[in-house]
């Protein structure tokens, strides 16, 4: 079987503008003007680029540790990963099995020595400026407290009344959360207090 280069796409949510059409419009171009073959592409929508593992990574990897790839093409290297380690677990799987790694926005490519000297301080840039971010946040949630304002999810009211009488009834944790209109998680963590 022919050895075929691969394009990965991702967005965070649909539900805000994103599309991963114009990811995959501006790969399939840039394959198109270097005469490489797209034969497989790899979509994950509403998935987290801080998550190693995510239904379309995952098949592209298997697809190619069986040797089907020859060359993953991204858009922009924090669509494939957010963090240094998983950037890098997953170029040194790539450097095992001869797959390079093309990132179009950065202008990376790992087959050649500058592309994963430069891969390597790009990854680490990223997970900084991720880590700020989360850091920015919490300092505003602090922030925030330390104003008065309540932080984090609403407190949710459970008549623990009618709850002893439906699980005397004999109703099961699921069903009892379903007729107080409450999540499992709110009930099991009201009993537990």
């Amino acid at each position: 079987m022919d050895k075929i280069v691969a394009l990965y796409a991702r967005i965070s949510t649909a539900d805000k503008g994103q599309d991963p059409e114009m990811q995959l419009r501006e790969l399939r171009e840039y394959c198109g003007r270097r005469g490489m073959i797209v034969g497989a592409e790899y979509v994950d929508i509403g998935v987290s680029g801080s998550k190693e593992s995510r239904p379309q990574l995952n098949r592209m990897m298997t697809d190619a540790t069986a040797g089907l790839l020859s060359a993953v093409v991204v858009w922009k290297f924090d669509r494939f990963a957010r963090s240094t380690s998983h950037l890098l677990k997953a170029l040194e799987s790539f450097q095992k099995i001869h797959v390079d790694f093309i990132s179009l926005t950065e202008g990376i490519d790992t087959g050649t020595p500058m592309g994963k000297m430069i891969f390597t301080v790009l990854g680490a840039m990223g997970e900084l400026e991720r880590s700020l971010l989360i850091e920015r946040v919490r300092a505003g949630m602090r922030n925030a407290a330390a104003k008065g304002s309540k932080i984090g999810r609403p407190p949710i009211a459970v008549d623990m009344s009618r709850l002893a009488e439906l699980k005397s009834a004999g109703y099961s944790h699921t069903r009892c959360a379903k007729m107080l209109g409450v999540d499992r998680c709110v009930l099991r963590r009201v009993e537990a207090a």
